[in-house]
């Protein structure tokens, strides 16, 4: 069963990213099989906690959105290259699919043949003409085993319709020579006293002893078959390889990890009904029809930190949801069933995860003791922030213990790493932790950078208000503010883009407000930003 993936928002913070672990962690330990998944670049806050704590960056997750590996395609359903026309004609009976993958014996994908092929190759094909393998030609004569010298089989296809000595004298035999015969023994002779490629007798016929040992002198294969001679050269075109029947640029393939919905638009556009699957290394995976499109397995995902399909992954809404943990506002995100879902007003993610580690009794191991204590410090600007309870400080108390760490100097350097902007962007400071918000259907951005000197960052003012100038009216922004927010002096100063001045100023109260202006005491966006926002647009 494929793994459920555990992950927070797209801005992944220091809270999103560890709690993402440690529910796995959690997860794992009861039982269940999870993954911790980050849905962009990691802020140096959270490098530094990782690395201090000797734990695994999770890997990147671009979307969770169906793929063709997660329906039930017909999976290693594909003919070798060097199986018989008969063989693909069968297979394609069995199986009762049209069009079949060709692969060579590596398992990487040729092309594929349809039964449209098959069947023209007793209409126009090349019937004089033989390239196969003496097994092949068994199997499609169901035929009996003489002699064999050769595994391969190449030749011009002679059948004798006419006396003997006529056909001594107008068709030369060689070793380029495949002679299909009845009971005609003086042709049987001429065959392989020249060497013929070998020589299949019909209607049951058995070779004379005496030209079994000249066969065997001169190395001429020989099989024998039931089947007359009209049938048998039927089946002797049929027995060609494969391969030279296959189309490939008129077929169009998937990747496994192509997006369903992606290969259904593709689909009704290009009217095909059979698409081989193909992997990175291109070895052929099996055949995805149409008809089992519905058959497919949704990935299993649990939220955190989140619950808002704007801040969430690409194709959340094709994913199965089974459980979420944040401490946010509820937001937009439904589910078509019950699921757990954990929300409780407290001040980190983190801190409803310790909880669930008392209720199920799982030991909380020092590294994971770390990070949760590192998710809190974070989101609580160590226990500086409105939104701090005492379930915050009673977990961070206990956390730091089993880390064994003072939680107050660790703070000072967690903070101090990550509010370095040393070689970042402007937008990489803007985007780093900003999040977008609807309210009455206006679009609002809002960023927060956690600083310990916001001279450093108060000295790009300019450049940072053009940014949000930019993106305000590229991407439809009622209004795009970053909140610098400063540690030592807890509080924050907002720059915002120049057309939302008289929201920002009507929701905080502030008349003519200006940039770079200092809001004393705050430090939430979650508490104190966003809410006096929504309030002030709702009216």
């Amino acid at each position: 069963m494929e793994k459920t993936l555990i992950f927070g928002h797209q801005k992944p913070d220091t809270d999103s990213v560890t709690s993402s672990i440690v529910l796995s962690y959690l997860k794992n330990k009861l039982g269940e099989s999870t993954e911790p998944r980050v849905l962009g670049n990691i802020s140096k806050e959270t490098a530094f906690v990782l690395d201090y704590f000797e734990v695994e960056t999770p890997k990147y997750l671009n979307d969770v959105r169906i793929q063709i590996k997660d329906v039930d395609f017909n999976k290693d359903c594909f003919l070798n290259e060097k199986d018989s026309i008969f063989r693909g004609y069968q297979y394609m009976n069995e199986t009762k699919i049209s069009t079949i993958p060709v692969i060579d014996n590596n398992g990487i994908y040729k092309g594929a043949v349809s039964m449209k092929d098959a069947i023209s190759n007793l209409i126009s094909g090349n019937i004089g003409w033989l390239h196969t393998s003496y097994d092949n030609l068994l199997e499609a004569l169901n035929g009996k085993e003489i002699l064999r010298f050769d595994k391969e089989i190449e030749g011009n296809i002679y059948s004798p319709s006419y006396r003997s000595t006529t056909f001594k004298e107008q068709i030369t035999i060689d070793r380029d020579s495949v002679l299909i015969v009845g009971d005609r023994h003086s042709i049987i002779e001429y065959g392989v006293e020249n060497s013929a490629s070998i020589i299949i007798l019909t209607n049951g016929v058995e070779m004379k002893p005496e030209h079994l040992e000249i066969a065997k002198k001169n190395h001429v294969d020989v099989i024998s078959t039931e089947y007359d001679g009209l049938t048998t050269s039927n089946l002797v075109v049929l027995s060609n390889y494969i391969v030279d029947k296959i189309k490939k640029d008129e077929i169009i393939f998937v990747n496994e990890n192509d997006a369903l919905f992606d290969v259904m638009e593709m689909a009704n556009k290009k009217k095909f009904s059979n698409y081989p699957v193909i992997n990175n290394d291109g070895k052929c995976l099996g055949i995805f029809r149409l008809s089992t499109a519905d058959n497919n397995h949704p990935k299993r995902v649990i939220l955190v930190d989140h619950n808002e399909m704007e801040q969430s992954v690409v194709g959340l809404d094709e994913a199965e949801i089974v459980e979420i943990v944040d401490h946010h506002k509820i937001g937009n995100i439904g589910t078509s069933m019950p699921i757990n879902f954990r929300n409780m007003p407290v001040g980190c993610t983190e801190t409803i995860l310790y909880l669930m580690y008392k209720e199920h009794n799982v030991e909380i191991p020092k590294d994971m003791a770390g990070l949760m204590m590192s998710g809190i410090i974070s989101d609580t600007l160590l226990l500086t922030s409105p939104t701090t309870t005492n379930i915050d400080k009673e977990a961070l108390e206990v956390l730091a213990k089993i880390a064994g760490v003072d939680y107050k100097e660790y703070g000072m350097e967690m903070f101090k790493a990550g509010s370095s902007i040393a070689g970042m962007s402007i937008g990489e400071i803007i985007h780093g932790d900003f999040k977008n918000f609807m309210i009455d259907n206006q679009k609002l951005g809002i960023g927060q950078i956690s600083t310990m000197s916001t001279d450093e960052l108060m000295s790009k003012k300019d450049e940072i208000i053009d940014e949000l100038n930019n993106m305000s009216k590229n991407e439809d922004y009622k209004a795009a503010a970053l909140f610098i927010t400063d540690i030592l002096s807890n509080g924050s100063y907002i720059l915002f883009n120049e057309n939302s001045k008289d929201v920002f100023a009507g929701a905080f109260g502030v008349d003519n407000i200006e940039e770079g202006y200092f809001f004393e005491g705050m430090v939430s966006r979650k508490k104190q930003i966003v809410p006096k926002l929504m309030n002030y647009l709702d009216k």
